[in-house]
């Protein structure tokens, strides 16, 4: 089986026993939620893209973040004869919310993009049914159960629909 790497980096912003999400529309983790982050530009380091990600995915520019640490997942989909092994920067983030919310970029509006709508989410209401192995894996954080080991996520299935809700 070919392994295929992805690395990205994510924020953590977790207010009231609330967790920011973002509502993923496409790819293997599309209709379920997600952490604001992604992948790297060239020439980027790893607070810039943070920043950039944050600010594309919410609209809203970072306040201050901290504690950096790396986790990682691997994830094959079902009928796939290939499996991810995706490892994740996570930053704990403190958005501003007194500043004016940017308006999301075009890609977000008409779809291109995979990321739309900005929620916050219970903790208690993430379940491998409706959220990525990101949000996953920082449920277990959050709630003082981090996972150090790799998951392994075999026949992951990618939700082809949503009947309006995550």
């Amino acid at each position: 089986m070919e392994i295929k790497n992805h690395f990205g980096v994510y924020g953590i912003c977790y207010e009231n026993g609330k967790l920011l999400c973002i509502e993923k529309t496409r790819g293997p983790y599309q209709h379920r939620f997600d952490l604001p982050g992604g992948s790297q530009e060239v020439v980027e380091g790893l607070t810039e893209t943070l920043k950039r990600e944050v600010l594309e995915e919410t609209g809203y520019s970072l306040s201050s973040y901290s504690n950096p640490r790396i986790y990682d997942v691997m994830v094959q989909e079902n009928g796939e004869d290939f499996a991810v092994h995706h490892i994740m920067a996570f930053y704990d983030i403190v958005l501003d919310f007194e500043g004016t919310q940017q308006s999301l970029p075009q890609e977000v509006l008409d779809g291109s993009n995979d990321s739309a709508n900005v929620v916050w989410v219970p903790i208690e209401q993430m379940t491998q049914e409706n959220a990525s192995p990101l949000v996953l894996k920082a449920k277990a954080e959050l709630r003082g159960f981090p996972e150090l080991d790799m998951t392994s996520y075999k026949n992951w299935k990618v939700k082809l629909r949503n009947n309006g809700t995550i």
